[in-house]
């Protein structure tokens, strides 16, 4: 079938009101006068509609709005102004043209669309993807998008929202990145479990409820997983052990692009949930709190062949997705069935315009991008040397204060850690990870490399003109273990996310330090609390940006899954009964992230120089670089107009004594952080540290480190 025409009951809607010819810019809905101006992109498309609705499932829409091909048409771009449409309006597209899955064409009417820039989209819980009477998945000539079913009773609509907010004066922090300490959390997560104690529960507003617990763990920065709208039933397994439904719990796949998510609003999802993350943002600026988006723009909830047509499929699939040869197919960089064109013009306007968005309309701060190697290919699928897009949003006008953060690599095997972009990108440092959660756990070999991430990664940036500051060091994330479990499992438990156990990596360099998983043996729990504290340590005293995994603080176990993606439930959520329980690594990591701000030179964003940094062995010499089963190392950090401070790290199972150097100007040494000391001895606060009279060595037990002061 080439082309389609729209479904027949829409004949019999007829247009009422005052209907302009419109603008073609800006793309999206937009207050004008007193109507809205909607607006599209859509080259290869023949015929529009507009439709509305009064009920988020109306299967009939109440007006239409047709586009005329030469009124309501300027060159790729299709619009109309509307009059009297008031926030809170529920709208869609459907979008005609030729349906050619071998061209790439796949226009559908059948299906109502969502707005590409749709500020808010209304929830539902039980969307309905089921394919039409009679299709064969076998059949490599159909796919879900030939259904000829109206689907506009089973779909979300897009919200108008444009509500007058004010923002009294809210303005961007604008905190050096160097100086940042990120907190990783789940807007839904963080308080969805009834010991978190608030009001509003997995919201956004009850996240602003927790924000007093933020500020006074002396994070800078809270980066949101995904936030922009998905379909959180989406899954179609259930969990083997209870037979509980899987969902969608990370929201790494988009429907809509500036939609903030409407399962995470406390009060209605007509337009409300953007209102309510305008008042989250406010509050944490407030708090002296930025807000990083975690954003993912390489892929759709469209999916591959077989996947639903929501928005960008449905308005020119040619221009939006990177094809295969056979046109039908997609190319998969992402693991989700299909990747966003990024190299297309159109396509960087589009992406452009949806980080403007966050920035100009909602305030946040900066951005996480996911995947972002993907970002960086050509419709081929080669990395480019100079990707345009990377550059463009590097020196955007709108966005050249935000902080801009890649994960740089993909799942079409590109790993670009240590060269992604120019240097106003930083990066998740993968290596920093891996390094040190192998130092740690006793690997041969990791002094030189252990050392390296200590002090800011040059051997990864200084080569690409990069500092420190690019380097977003954290020991884990939401995609991997957490802390706790890093010490409690040799392996991996997925078994509950219904794969065999198959999904998550193998490679988490972990160790239980005896028994698997939870355990009441109390020397293996002063293991696993000592190394803990030194992941802490070595995280918080590394130049570069602390990123610290939420719940990390108070030992927050997934009970060995380190893929929870799926899991809304008590596996992924923060149990807040833990912080009691563990009320002594929060004190740590909260004294650790004290320490930093009280030592500048902890942050800089230089890298250090000879005589900035000395490095020694436990007898005070030079390190052996190149023994393998060397473990124990120790330097002296000294910065201008700063106390020195002379930091020592054991990874081995046996105790070291390290010979003490002689701190500079008639100061002496004193004990800041001992992470084999029973508390409050494991940390003292910043100048209250014990003073070492006349000691010329340190007795440091094994898997342990410290942190020594000098002042007078």
């Amino acid at each position: 079938m080439s082309q389609r025409g729209f479904p027949e009951y829409l004949k019999e809607v007829s247009e009422t009101g005052d209907v302009r010819a419109g603008s073609p810019l800006p793309l999206g809905a937009h207050r004008e006068d007193d109507g809205v101006n909607f607006a599209l992109f859509s080259r290869h498309a023949t015929g529009v509609r507009l439709e509305f609705f009064d009920d988020r499932d109306a299967e009939k829409p109440v007006r239409v709005v047709k586009f005329d091909p030469h009124r309501n048409r300027t060159g790729d771009v299709w619009h109309v102004w509307v009059r009297h449409v008031r926030p809170g309006q529920l709208y869609g597209y459907r979008v005609d043209g030729p349906y050619r899955p071998g061209e790439g064409h796949r226009f559908n009417p059948n299906k109502l669309l969502l707005d590409p820039l749709a500020e808010a989209v209304t929830y539902r819980d039980d969307w309905d993807f089921e394919p039409a009477l009679g299709y064969d998945p076998d059949d490599p000539e159909q796919d879900l998008s030939h259904s000829e079913e109206d689907d506009a009773g089973a779909m979300p609509k897009c919200v108008f929202t444009q509500e007058h907010f004010d923002w009294d004066g809210d303005e961007p922090l604008k905190r050096p990145l160097a100086e940042t300490v990120i907190y990783e959390t789940h807007v839904r997560g963080f308080t969805i479990h009834p010991s978190a104690g608030v009001d509003h529960p997995g919201s956004y507003r009850g996240l602003i409820e927790k924000i007093p617990y933020l500020k006074d763990l002396g994070v800078t920065a809270v980066e949101l997983m995904p936030v922009q709208e998905f379909n959180e039933n989406e899954l179609d397994r259930i969990n083997p052990e209870t037979g509980e439904a899987l969902k969608n719990y990370w929201g790494y796949n988009p429907v809509a692009f500036v939609a903030p998510e409407s399962s995470y609003c406390s009060r209605g999802t007509a337009g409300h949930q953007a209102l309510e993350f305008k008042e989250m943002v406010k509050a944490l600026h407030e708090a002296g709190i930025e807000v990083i988006l975690d954003v993912v723009l390489n892929h759709t909830a469209e999916g591959n062949r077989f996947g639903p047509t929501l928005c960008l499929r449905g308005m020119d699939n040619a221009i939006y997705y990177v094809l295969g040869d056979s046109r039908r197919f997609y190319k998969d960089y992402t693991g989700t069935g299909n990747t966003i064109k990024a190299d297309h013009p159109v396509v960087r306007d589009f992406i452009l315009d949806v980080l403007r968005h966050w920035v100009i309309e909602m305030h946040v701060d900066g951005f996480r991008f996911d995947l972002a190697s993907v970002l960086g290919r050509d419709e081929q699928g080669n990395l480019l040397v100079d990707p345009p897009l990377l550059e463009r949003i590097a020196d955007d006008p709108i966005l050249r204060e935000t902080k801009l953060i890649a994960e740089a690599w993909d799942a079409g095997g590109a790993y670009q850690v240590g060269n992604f972009a120019e240097r106003r990108w930083a990066e998740w440092n993968g290596r920093f990870r891996d390094d040190v959660r192998r130092y740690w756990r006793g690997d041969q070999g990791m002094l030189g490399d252990f050392a390296s991430r200590i002090a800011g990664s040059s051997d990864l940036y200084e080569g690409s003109g990069k500092g420190p500051e690019s380097s977003i060091n954290y020991v884990t994330a939401h995609d991997g273990f957490t802390m706790n479990d890093l010490v409690s499992y040799d392996r991996k438990h997925n078994e509950a996310n219904g794969e065999d156990n198959r999904d998550g990596t193998d490679a988490n360099y972990s160790e239980n330090y005896g028994i698997e998983g939870e355990t009441e043996d109390s020397e293996i729990q002063a293991v696993r609390k000592r190394q803990i504290k030194n992941f802490l340590l070595t995280l918080f005293v590394s130049r570069g940006v602390p990123m610290l995994l939420g719940g990390d603080e108070f030992r927050r176990s997934q009970k060995g899954n380190n893929n929870a993606y799926c899991q809304d439930n008590e596996i992924s959520w923060y149990d807040w009964e833990m912080l009691e329980q563990n009320k002594e690594t929060h004190r740590f990591t909260q004294g650790m992230i004290a320490f930093r701000e009280a030592h500048p030179v902890l942050r800089e964003a230089a890298f250090y120089t000879q005589e900035d940094v000395r490095w020694y062995s436990p007898e005070g010499e030079s390190p052996d670089w190149g023994d393998p089963q060397e473990k124990r190392l120790a330097c002296m950090v000294m910065g201008e107009g700063e106390k020195p401070l002379y930091l020592m790290f054991n990874a081995s199972t046996a105790g070291a004594s390290f010979k003490l150097p002689e701190p500079p100007d008639d100061r002496r040494w004193h004990l800041a952080v001992d992470t084999s000391a029973p508390t409050p001895d494991d940390f003292y606060e910043s100048g209250e540290g014990r003073r070492l009279e006349n000691q010329t060595a340190y007795g440091l037990k094994s898997r342990s480190s410290a942190i020594l002061v000098a002042f007078k």
